[in-house]
């Protein structure tokens, strides 16, 4: 069988923060069931079983919220130690987490190194960019707590990468963030556009990215990056990385960026597949794993063709130069055709040659 990557909710979506612009809380408003608890230890294990059993040669066990930090350190053990007992073939296992970085201590920064874990953790930048949105559920900003979680995370070692979310802020500040991020030896980072509520897409929010301020951000960031680059000075910006790669025909490993949907397994705390993050909603779910084998999961994937329609391409980007390295982008940003369709032209105008002078350079590494 093939590699398989699982994304687990244990905490379904809830979370100690109330992020103005949070995707996954206006998702679960959208749904017969908004909140599906906390996984049980019982399902963690059938989820873990099915997964080693489909797989013979790597999978990727990824855990996000709302904030899995939630369920437990006890939780995260059992996990660590249901993959021992099931992982019969030798198979490769890589786990990541996701998280806001308020409950990070020594105790859950030590298991997380032991067990060598990827951490995401989610910083919108200088504190003010962060508090302009990322806050408590008093209201209060979460900017401080998030850096004393990193620092721990420095201290023992533990592989992390940043997410930003650009938002109305962000795209604004992004020379002051870039700075910043460089300043605290943040070398790996990933940026990613805010996205509206469900249906409420072309509507103005507080946090709305327009397209616009989307080009604009992109634009400034690559000549902070490239410039950087030219120097020696090596940030690595998954996005921009990612083009790189596709101008050497390489595919992407971003499936927002690839065209077309991968095969994604989204588990919600009880248990419960989707095919996509951005569409952990009734009307797409695939089973559950309580009762399903993933082979079963993955054939009721073909009955609402997920995948299938992910490859529909509006008729302005048949015939556009920069389809081969656009693709579409992702297709929740897609609204007839993709909402920043124009951020992204004007982007690759304005560095398709230096874009390929970089992928030139990479040839020799990737």
């Amino acid at each position: 069988m093939p590699n398989i990557s699982v994304l687990i909710k244990p905490a379904s979506g809830m979370c100690n923060l109330q992020c103005k612009y949070c995707f996954y809380h206006d998702e679960t408003k959208n749904r017969e069931v908004e909140s599906y608890g906390f996984m049980s230890e019982e399902t963690l294990e059938k989820v873990i079983q099915k997964v080693l059993d489909f797989s013979d040669t790597a999978c990727t066990i990824a855990y996000q919220g709302g904030e899995p930090f939630l369920r437990g350190l006890d939780f995260f053990k059992k996990s660590i130690e249901f993959q021992k007992k099931y992982n019969v073939k030798g198979v490769k296992i890589s786990n990541a987490i996701q998280t806001n970085g308020t409950f990070l201590d020594e105790n859950w920064v030590k298991f997380l190194k032991e067990n060598n874990f990827l951490v995401g953790v989610s910083l919108d930048g200088t504190m003010f960019t962060h508090d302009s949105f990322r806050v408590d559920k008093n209201g209060q900003g979460t900017f401080n707590r998030v850096m004393e979680g990193i620092e721990l995370l420095k201290k023992y070692g533990v592989d992390f990468n940043i997410l930003t979310v650009v938002n109305a802020v962000t795209a604004k500040k992004i020379t002051q963030i870039y700075e910043f991020f460089k300043q605290n030896d943040f070398m790996y980072l990933q940026f990613i556009p805010c996205l509206n509520p469900l249906g409420m897409e072309r509507e103005r929010f507080s946090y709305t990215l327009t397209p616009k301020a989307y080009g604009h951000f992109l634009k400034t960031l690559f000549d902070l990056w490239y410039n950087d680059f030219k120097k020696g000075v090596i940030v690595h910006i998954q996005q921009f990385e990612e083009y790189a790669k596709m101008l050497l025909r390489m595919q992407p490993d971003v499936c927002g960026m690839s065209g077309i949907c991968s095969c994604q397994h989204v588990v919600e705390a009880d248990g419960g597949v989707y095919p996509c993050d951005f569409y952990v909603l009734d009307e797409y779910k695939l089973g559950s794993l309580n009762e399903m084998s993933l082979e079963e999961i993955n054939e009721k994937r073909k009955e609402i063709h997920f995948v299938e329609d992910s490859t529909v391409i509006h008729e302005d980007c048949k015939s556009c130069k920069y389809l081969p390295i656009c693709r579409n982008g992702c297709r929740r940003h897609r609204v007839s055709k993709n909402y920043f369709c124009d951020s992204y032209y004007e982007f690759f105008e304005y560095t398709i040659h230096r874009l390929e002078e970089i992928a030139a350079y990479y040839q020799n590494y990737l």
